[in-house]
């Protein structure tokens, strides 16, 4: 279908837009003008947070090297080639440069030229605020005066799918603003917004209200305006306008998407599956801001249908699409697809969500949430290479599993694989009113003011490995509050928390934090041992005989070949081998052996297993 020109685009978009000024504005003078509700638990800043040795520091490192050494001229190209400015520097490729190839959906190369540079500014912002590395915060500032003169409405007057591209571009921005104290990110983001405004919707348009537009090929369809608000709400709480504000709310799809899940209708079946978890945050962001307990409703409901359809190891979206409630649709992807989970933005994803929900809720569910997709998927990513070539999707499939990277250089997955792994460290903790919550147990530090007490807490751990993890606290003088620590909901019986030696008296409830209120003094040590019980995940409800294993919150992974046949008895027999991360299932056929998905490396495997 050819496109309309482009004075018929724009008049179009103008009546449009005209047509919903009456909602909007009402919208804006209904939200409250103070800030939005206090929540049970905040963030700390990613300088207060300090991974030590592990995979999750490796990771963190891999790309912050990895995107300090791209070439400047190379990743800004796509934006002066497409504004008609001169373009040094080498082609990047994939979906990055611009490209007469791109013929979707059989030829993605040139899909989308210079879509991952915000996520690249925010990685590396990010950086900053975790290391204080000056040569990071020097290249982020160089990058946005690059990226300055570039902005026109050139750049996206023959682009497919703005909306997805200017997001990134505006988290980008704002976290140069916010991290690396970029002086003229908010002057830059000004005229990015108002390039990009005449080639957005009037609202925000499912992928059916996309399609049913012309438009000039398929890729068209596919953009995601219902994700901008969470960005633009968050471009007004740091300051860059009130218009941000009015934008976050104009492109809230309350119509199609959060208006149902606010009313537990589930709206996922069908979508794209990433966006619309993204999608989620906006909706928590309105609650943040707004205090729009609608949005946050849908928000709850929302994740909860996730979780509902959700594998083993917390991945969900075949094909990058949720399925049906009470069909087969969960399970046949077992069979029909080795595309199972686009796991770095998945991740990414689903971290935020958590993060967003815990704050604005307190339950510590969202953590066990956090931590089965951390295990299970993100740290069993393969790195990004220095060309592009990037790990995109899990593989699930009973036949034939095997970790490959994606076929396109540049994916999306290369631009949020950057902003999860500098999030590693807000991410492991939460502040609220009475102290400090831990929320996963990883190799770091956390340094911050509690009273009039200079704290840190240090943890060291070989979890998920086993179940024990140590925290030993510096305090400039003795001082009272709260230390919380998430119990994960599959906890056994035997977890038991002590205090420098001694056992205390805690509660110690499976899926509620446990509370540790008392007057901490310097060298205080707490050690939290996990009772980690071996535990069966069917598929889904009605497919109770196709299950994985898992011990605590790791997926274990059938190394192929493998007897087809295992019992659910000869499952929660497994035994470990020895020190190491793998397990043995003894079974008719032979002795089966099962590996962590993070341990994994060329091997085929299987995840599930049909009992």
């Amino acid at each position: 279908m050819s496109m309309p020109s482009r004075r018929t685009f724009l008049r179009s978009s103008a009546a449009l837009a005209a047509g919903t000024a009456v909602l909007r504005n009402a919208r804006a003078l209904a939200a409250p003008t103070a800030a939005g509700p206090a929540t049970p638990l905040t963030q700390f800043d990613y300088k207060d947070v300090q991974l030590l040795d592990g995979p999750m520091l490796v990771q963190f490192q891999q790309n912050h090297s990895l995107f300090m050494n791209l070439n400047e001229d190379s990743i800004l190209k796509p934006f002066r080639q497409l504004s008609g400015l001169p373009a040094p520097g080498e082609d990047l490729g994939g979906w990055y440069t611009p490209s007469s190839l791109f013929d979707p959906p059989k030829n993605m190369t040139g899909y989308i030229p210079g879509h991952t540079f915000g996520q690249w500014i925010s990685g590396l912002s990010r950086a900053y605020a975790v290391t204080g590395d000056k040569a990071t915060q020097a290249k982020v500032h160089r990058l946005i005066a690059g990226f300055a003169p570039t902005i026109s409405q050139k750049f996206y007057s023959d682009y497919c799918i703005p909306a997805y591209t200017f997001d990134k571009t505006n988290c980008g921005l704002i976290d140069a603003h916010q991290f690396a104290q970029d002086p003229q990110a908010f002057a830059v983001l000004g005229h990015a917004t108002d390039a990009v405004l005449p080639f957005l919707p009037p609202k925000a348009l499912d992928r059916t209200e996309m399609a049913a537009r012309p438009h000039k090929n398929i890729s068209w369809t596919w953009d995601e305006s219902y994700t901008l608000p969470e960005n633009f709400y968050l471009a007004y709480q740091r300051g860059a306008g009130a218009r941000y504000r009015q934008l976050a709310q104009r492109f809230l799809e309350d119509d199609t998407y959060f208006g149902p899940l606010s009313k537990n209708v589930n709206m996922l079946p069908g979508q794209h599956a990433y966006s619309h978890v993204n999608g989620l945050c906006s909706a928590i962001q309105a609650y943040l801001t707004d205090g729009s307990q609608m949005h946050l409703l849908a928000a709850k409901n929302g994740f909860a249908f996730v979780l509902q359809q959700s594998y083993a190891t917390g991945g969900w979206g075949p094909d990058e699409t949720f399925q049906k409630p009470g069909t087969d649709g969960l399970a046949d992807s077992l069979t029909k697809t080795h595309s199972s989970f686009e796991t770095p933005c998945g991740a990414y994803g689903q971290f935020k969500v958590t993060r967003y929900l815990m704050r604005a809720t307190g339950h510590s569910r969202y953590g066990d949430a956090m931590e089965t997709i951390l295990y299970n998927t993100i740290l069993g990513a393969r790195p990004i290479r220095p060309d592009g070539v990037s790990f995109y999707y899990a593989d699930y499939n009973n036949h034939g599993a095997k970790k490959i990277d994606y076929e396109q250089k540049w994916p999306c997955c290369s631009g949020t694989f950057p902003q999860l792994t500098a999030d590693y460290g807000i991410s492991s903790y939460l502040r609220s009113a009475k102290g400090i919550n831990v929320n996963l147990y990883v190799p770091s530090r956390i340094s911050w003011q509690q009273g009039s007490a200079r704290a840190s807490l240090t943890q060291h751990t070989q979890y998920p490995a086993n179940g024990d993890a140590s925290m030993n606290l510096t305090l400039s003088h003795p001082e009272r509050f709260t230390i919380a620590l998430r119990i994960p909901a599959w906890a056994g019986r035997k977890t038991k928390v002590t205090v420098n030696g001694n056992a205390i008296d805690v509660v110690l409830t499976p899926g509620i934090w446990a509370n540790l209120d008392r007057t901490w003094k310097d060298g205080d040590r707490i050690e939290l041992s996990l009772d980690m019980p071996l535990r069966l995940a069917p598929i889904d409800d009605h497919h109770q005989q196709t299950v994985a294993l898992l011990f605590g919150p790791v997926a274990l992974f059938a190394i192929e070949p493998a007897a087809s046949m295992i019992t659910q008895k000869q499952l929660l027999a497994a035994q470990r081998i020895g020190s190491s991360a793998a397990w043995e299932v003894a079974t008719n056929a032979g002795k089966v052996r099962m590996l962590p998905y993070a341990y994994i490396k060329d091997e085929n495997y299987r995840l599930y297993h049909q009992t």
